[in-house]
């Protein structure tokens, strides 16, 4: 690592962006029983339980509630055709809400194996490290210390950008993850709608929502694959031009890209709803 102070402030804020980017794709590959060492999934189980005893309550209710809209007389439900149809339906929805962990695992390793193939089929199985170029490094040394001035306050401000970008972008995956959990500690509830068929389209819309939630993950990990063949092909640095605009031409390039990234994570839950026409 070069000793010169206004290269340092590159580094260490390309370092953030790297550490942070590889803590994205732990995450993407990551499941949910390993998260953080499976302290969370534990409470997640616990809480399941708890809330299946009320799916399992709203369950009878919407069950009623469906059987009373959907037949016009208590003759209607002595008839076997209305009987066995109600039986299915209550049976399938109890399955459901008594099964739903495993229903929701199944899902999550569907599309971890989706992940896992767009990866395998990309060649990339890390994320790509940003480095800054020796040719800038070379430029930023070769000046003295009042034309480092300026080029100090200019890769402060880009070391500044790239900071907050990497930040916001690793709040993005965890906000998936967070969400991932919310969905499965409460499923009973949503869930038990399958009981009433006028209810059903509550369960329905939950599991694609639960869906599009996982299938973000995919919309992460192509977002990154891209970035990193920008990142492989470093930004072209006009060597005849002052110190200042290589590093301003050089600084402005990267923090574009990384801010086209952090766009497409942040919106990785528009365009999955977009596509399931959510």
């Amino acid at each position: 690592m070069s000793d010169n102070w206004v290269v340092q402030n590159l580094v260490v804020a390309l370092g953030v962006w790297n550490q942070k980017l590889t803590e994205i794709w732990s995450l993407i590959t990551a499941s949910p029983q390993d998260f953080k060492g499976g302290d969370i999934w534990n409470v997640i189980v616990a809480i399941y339980g708890a809330v299946q005893a009320i799916g399992f309550a709203l369950l009878v209710l919407f069950f009623v509630v469906g059987m009373v809209r959907t037949c016009g007389s208590f003759s209607d439900v002595k008839k076997p055709e209305h009987a066995l149809k109600l039986f299915i339906r209550f049976a399938l929805a109890k399955g459901v809400i008594t099964y739903g962990m495993e229903l929701m695992l199944a899902l999550f390793d569907i599309v971890q194996g989706t992940i896992s193939v767009i990866m395998n089929s990309a060649g990339f199985s890390s994320a790509d490290m940003t480095t800054l170029p020796d040719g800038m490094v070379s430029t930023i040394e070769s000046c003295n210390f009042f034309e480092s001035i300026p080029i100090w306050a200019v890769t402060l401000i880009g070391g500044f950008f790239i900071t907050v970008l990497s930040f916001i972008m690793i709040m993005s995956v965890y906000g998936r993850f967070f969400r991932l959990y919310m969905y499965t500690a409460l499923a009973p509830i949503p869930l038990s709608a399958f009981a009433g068929e006028p209810t059903q389209n509550i369960g329905k819309s939950f599991l694609k929502s639960y869906c599009a939630v996982l299938l973000e993950g995919a919309v992460i990990v192509l977002a990154c694959i891209i970035f990193s063949v920008f990142a492989s092909s470093p930004p072209e640095i006009n060597e005849s031009a002052a110190a200042i605009n290589q590093v301003w031409s050089y600084i402005s390039e990267i923090v574009f890209n990384m801010l086209v990234l952090v766009g497409s994570v942040k919106m990785s839950d528009r365009v999955i709803k977009e596509m399931m026409g959510l």
